[in-house]
């Protein structure tokens, strides 16, 4: 799979008072709002980062985001159950 074929993304914690889970898909920004996102992430606490394939983009996007929503619920999620997930999707 080449690197155009996948989009890199990163699942952090704010680092503000709110503290909510956010995800951000770095090869999806664009020059507009770039640095702004970067920075955003950089400061915030790392939970996970990968690659989803452009193919899967859709399903994956979906997945990726249940996890953030049940991280964002207080519900106990970990890394290895995001990972089955995305590495289900790829098996398909």
């Amino acid at each position: 799979m080449a690197v155009s074929d996948r989009i890199m993304f990163e699942i952090y914690r704010e680092a503000d008072y709110g503290r909510r889970y956010r995800v951000v898909y770095f090869t999806e920004l664009n020059e507009h709002n770039k640095e702004q996102e970067i920075s955003r992430a950089m400061a915030g606490e790392h939970f996970y980062d990968g690659f989803i394939a452009e193919r899967h983009k859709e399903q994956a996007k979906r997945v990726i985001a249940e996890a953030v929503r049940r991280l964002n619920a207080g519900e106990r999620f970990d890394a290895a159950q995001l990972e089955a997930g995305l590495a289900e999707i790829e098996r398909e």
